[in-house]
């Protein structure tokens, strides 16, 4: 008999090849299915580590002053040194991602830190006539609470649409208004020497907009409270300690 035999080899290598395409198909799809999940996971972690250091800022120095009875300045003091430190940080690990060396990594944290110090200096100290109903208010800014003020400046960034209709007010302001005087109000100067206090506009903006900034508020330690009054607004305050 014919010894007859059939060399299955090439055959197992198209099977094989065959197999690995699959493969290789059913990969891509899962990529492809995959990509959206995880550019959302990316873009949810750089807004988390672009918001931190603000929220480090100002709920920090927040409960520094109501929760921990530190004084007005040593409670900023403290939340400023927190968040230099904060973006220090992320500057250092930064460098190092990139492969700077050490002496480019030192001038990247000090300049993080350097910059921190400067925003803080700008929202303690100015704001845009744009972002105040009026010349009046913006001169009387200075009085308010310097956290509540750190947490304007915060929000112009987000929302440069933002106005700030009212700060400081006196007892012949409610009676200009035909409003009865309350002497518990926040917008009077506190023992603190700061007004403690101001309002936002809500006219003309959407309502999806002004509830985003009161929940903002209230997430950063601060009470918000719409109020009707002589016209719709936003009313922000910081409680004293105790």
């Amino acid at each position: 008999m014919t010894d007859l035999r059939i060399d299955y080899s090439d055959l197992h290598g198209f099977v094989d090849e065959a197999e690995k395409e699959k493969a290789k198909k059913g990969r891509r799809r899962d990529t492809a299915r995959a990509l959206p999940g995880r550019l959302l996971q990316w873009l949810l972690a750089v807004v988390v580590v672009a918001i931190f250091p603000f929220v480090l800022l100002i709920r920090g120095g927040v409960l520094a002053y109501q929760v921990w009875g530190l004084g007005t300045w040593p409670a900023l003091a403290l939340s400023v040194l927190a968040s230099s430190l904060l973006l220090g940080g992320y500057a250092w690990l930064a460098g190092r991602k990139l492969g700077a060396g050490r002496g480019a990594r030192r001038v990247l944290t000090r300049g993080a830190i350097a910059a921190t110090v400067a925003y803080v200096a700008y929202g303690l100290v100015f704001i845009a006539s744009e972002n105040v109903k009026s010349d009046e208010i913006r001169a009387e800014y200075s009085a308010v609470h310097p956290l509540l003020r750190l947490a304007a400046s915060a929000l112009v960034l987000v929302d440069p649409e933002s106005v700030v209709t009212d700060a400081g007010r006196t007892p012949e302001d409610y009676w200009l208004m035909g409003l009865p005087t309350n002497e518990a109000s926040l917008h009077f100067e506190q023992e603190t020497g700061f007004v403690h206090a101001l309002d936002l506009r809500t006219q003309g903006r959407s309502e999806l907009r002004n509830r985003s900034v009161e929940l903002g508020f209230w997430m950063l330690g601060f009470h918000s409270l719409r109020h009707v009054g002589t016209a719709d607004h936003l009313h922000l305050s910081l409680r004293l300690p105790g």
